[in-house]
């Protein structure tokens, strides 16, 4: 009998399509998918035709968590061991968060726990409007360590506050309110809205839009100060001498789509 892959990896165009496999366990993280999730990230970064990842998971949930089951087991390893395992895990939400590229979530049912940190290390998060959420640690005595950088960068310090203490359970709506997704929509449209985005990504430059999201990382909260501001100029100088900029401003004024649009 051949064992399901805990994740389904699929190309449409220049879009990478990461599938969480596990619908059975609610795509509940175990070990293989971590290994799994990680490594294809990791391989999309480095293919050249690929321009967007979207991430979404199989049956009626998005992501679970971690699998109980597979978490028991930690009681069972030594201290050098559990830190090992738990930094695998932040190895793949560390390489979803770094990836040069842009990662779309296609929230299509209930994120717990390390679901909530998978969604938050993505760049962008659309939900179906039955999708729940909840940082359910606390309840099983843990805490959202791990996730909490991009938990509480995704939805701000004073609502992580209040749900990494209380476990409570959330709809989309208050989702979409804390700032945790940025739109959401019937179940039944959220695949297609989800491909409409990633298409919309595609038809920009890709050293554009890769240039883009590390502007987000490297300023986010810094002060805008001299040193800033010469970085803002040191960048804009840099990509306005690029054959990609040459290539979009030359596209706009003869009416005419850019090379990178092309099979996008």
């Amino acid at each position: 009998m051949t064992m399901q892959a805990p994740l389904d990896v699929a190309r449409d165009g220049a879009i990478a399509r990461l599938t969480l496999n596990r619908p059975d366990m609610r795509n509940a993280f175990d070990d293989a998918l971590i290994a799994a999730l990680t490594a294809a990230v990791r391989q999309a970064a480095e293919d050249p035709d690929v321009r967007v990842l979207l991430l979404t998971g199989a049956g009626k949930a998005f992501c679970a968590g971690g699998d109980l089951n597979w978490m028991g087991k930690m009681a069972t390893l030594t201290d050098a061991e559990n830190r090992a395992d738990a930094a695998k895990l932040a190895g793949m939400l560390h390489a979803i968060w770094s990836c040069p590229k842009p990662i779309v979530a296609a929230v299509n049912g209930d994120a717990y726990a390390g679901g909530m940190g998978l969604l938050s290390a993505c760049d962008i998060a659309i939900a179906a409007d039955h999708a729940h959420f909840c940082l359910s640690e606390t309840r099983l005595g843990l805490l959202p360590a791990t996730i909490s950088p991009y938990v509480i960068r995704a939805m701000g310090e004073r609502a992580a506050n209040r749900y990494f203490l209380t476990a409570e359970r959330f709809d989309a709506s208050t989702a979409l309110r804390l700032g945790l997704v940025h739109q959401v929509v019937p179940g039944d449209d959220l695949a297609a809205q989800a491909g409409a985005l990633c298409r919309g990504l595609c038809a920009n430059g890709p050293g554009a839009v890769q240039a883009s999201k590390r502007l987000v990382r490297d300023f986010a909260g810094q002060p805008i100060d001299a040193a800033l501001i010469a970085d803002t100029v040191e960048r804009i100088a840099e990509i306005r001498s690029s054959g990609e900029a040459r290539e979009g401003v030359a596209a706009f004024l003869e009416k005419r789509e850019p090379a990178w649009r092309q099979g996008a």
